[in-house]
């Protein structure tokens, strides 16, 4: 990698982190196309019609990923000598927090989680999956040469693969770009046995700060104490039993945005209203691939050339289009600037996602009672789902501490009698597209009335018993 490294680093002035000093090689992977993209990306997808201050994009959260992976492994180095840390380890891991969301589509997670889905549905693919493409197609485009194992390594960071089974028994070592001593460099990115990473630590702390929420949980003790401790001979990131509570605020933190902003009921509904006009606007785009080939929305996943020119802009061309086969989406996204929006009736915690269809046919004939023109198809039913990060398990309960008294024994902390002991909850939502605020007060009252006909309970917005 010596090669790479003939530049002069940079330092970034960011509003969370201050300032940063990057390395040359992550400085010439952020001046490529395929992670200038990252720019037009907003953060929070719709959130930015909820939350003015929510304007923040992937392109600064992937700086802060990358500056934060390399703080921890740094300490880690400097900490635990005999860990065997080395230079190319610390550049990869770097890299890997850096380009971790190359491939997150237009307004992130509305992308992969609602539009995909729908436009190609039995196509698996999430935004991670298109992050290792776009990495392959970023080096190959801009002639930037790694070692093969570091390139094999530095996406095993980004996909990390199961390490435990479901009884938290070790599997056998299937990682090709560094062997089982180094097991705990996997989970400084992306850690997929507790949650715990750098990815999280940056998007707490920049979310809050933009969206003007608390954030009570410190990254930089975490910083502070983390050490690598063996256990069943495998090495793991644990940090010091006097931060449990600190840990607990992570989780808490976690939830708290969930339930306030990326959950946030507007905010979804608006993510739905955009995922409707990209679904009748799709066919009707078309995006220039490689070999000349032309793409849709939808298929420009296929194609890193025509992905790399997909980004949250694709609003605005919809929005300023004058093309007839774009009336529908353009009038869709035309009520989400006027704030037309479909109109929240209310929420019920009574599971049953399989009657969803009967649902609608049944408020549209409640709702006749009062006016005409409704059909099934006017409702929106959305199933919400908010927890610590384990469904409803304990996310505590994965992660190893030590004491300072034995700095190299790991240990689980046992859960206290006062600590709470649901930590998921599920509801689903009720919108109307055909409400208006003239109509709404008396919709509210027939829904209500729908909801006690059918024994369902309102959601109480709690995280623990009653």
């Amino acid at each position: 990698m010596e090669a790479q490294n003939e530049a002069r680093s940079k330092v970034f002035n960011d509003p969370i982190h201050g300032h940063v000093e990057l390395d040359p090689l992550l400085i010439k992977i952020i001046d490529t196309p395929q992670f200038q993209r990252l720019r037009n990306i907003k953060q929070l997808g719709g959130g930015y019609f909820v939350y003015p201050g929510a304007s923040h994009n992937r392109f600064e959260h992937s700086i802060g990923v990358g500056y934060l992976a390399g703080q921890l492994v740094e300490a880690l180095q400097t900490r635990q000598p005999e860990l065997n840390i080395d230079e190319r380890d610390i550049l990869c891991v770097k890299i890997a927090g850096l380009c971790h969301d190359l491939g997150h589509g237009p307004f992130s997670h509305l992308f992969d989680q609602a539009f995909i889905p729908k436009a190609r549905p039995g196509v698996e693919w999430k935004h991670e999956m298109a992050s290792l493409d776009m990495f392959d197609h970023l080096l190959e485009q801009n002639s930037l040469v790694l070692p093969p194992e570091d390139v094999r390594f530095i996406k095993e960071m980004i996909v990390p693969q199961d390490t435990e089974d479901s009884e938290g028994r070790n599997l056998p070592w299937r990682y090709e770009g560094r062997t089982e001593d180094k097991s705990f460099l996997y989970e400084i990115v992306a850690n997929k046995r507790n949650g715990v990473d750098v990815d999280k630590f940056d998007y707490f702390a920049r979310d809050c700060h933009h969206l003007g929420i608390q954030n009570n949980f410190d990254h930089r003790r975490f910083l502070q104490f983390a050490r690598v401790c063996e256990v069943d001979g495998r090495r793991h990131i644990c940090t010091r039993d006097k931060e449990e509570d600190n840990m607990y605020e992570m989780f808490h933190t976690r939830m708290s945005l969930h339930k306030s902003a990326y959950q946030h009921k507007v905010n979804k509904i608006i993510e739905t209203m955009i995922t409707e006009a990209f679904l009748k606007a799709d066919e009707h785009i078309q995006i220039a691939g490689s070999g000349g080939k032309m793409l849709t929305l939808s298929t420009a996943i296929d194609d890193m050339e025509a992905y790399t020119k997909l980004t949250d802009h694709v609003f605005e061309q919809i929005l300023n289009s004058s093309s007839p086969q774009l009336d529908e989406a353009r009038q869709i996204l035309r009520k989400i600037v006027t704030r037309d929006l479909y109109k929240f009736l209310g929420e019920t915690e009574n599971p049953a996602q399989e009657m969803i269809p009967l649902w609608k046919e049944e408020l549209a004939q409640e709702l006749l009672q009062s006016r005409e023109g409704l059909t099934p198809e006017d409702f929106e039913v959305q199933k919400v789902t908010i927890d610590y990060g384990k469904r409803d398990r304990n996310p505590v309960e994965y992660i190893y501490f030590y004491s300072k008294y034995d700095p190299t024994e790991a240990f689980k902390m046992k859960v206290s009698e006062f600590r709470r002991k649901y930590f998921s909850e599920q509801t689903f939502r009720f919108y109307c597209k055909k409400t208006d605020d003239n109509t709404l007060k008396a919709d509210k009252e027939h829904f209500d009335q729908w909801c006690r006909r059918k024994g369902f309970s309102k959601a109480s917005g709690r995280m623990e018993p009653q």
